[in-house]
């Protein structure tokens, strides 16, 4: 998978990782991918609400320890 742009967020809680994501998609050319890293759980449910409510595109959500990983693609 060809990142374009990585965000770390882990610490921060609802609706910082959604709002930080939303504001790198912007600078972001279509279909262009970016990866946000976060600790909160819920993080999960939110990031896949913000792509339904957005139109862009949730690639891949996955876990790697206490990291919530989530791969957005930009519409």
């Amino acid at each position: 998978m060809d990142i374009h742009k990585e965000l770390d967020t882990r610490g921060l809680n609802c609706p910082l990782p959604i709002l930080k994501a939303k504001k790198a998609l912007a600078e972001m050319e279509s279909g262009q991918l970016l990866k946000v890293v976060a600790t909160d759980p819920g993080s999960t449910r939110d990031f896949q609400a913000f792509a339904r409510q957005t139109g862009n595109e949730l690639v891949e959500q996955t876990t790697e320890g206490d990291d919530f990983i989530h791969v957005l693609k930009r519409r």
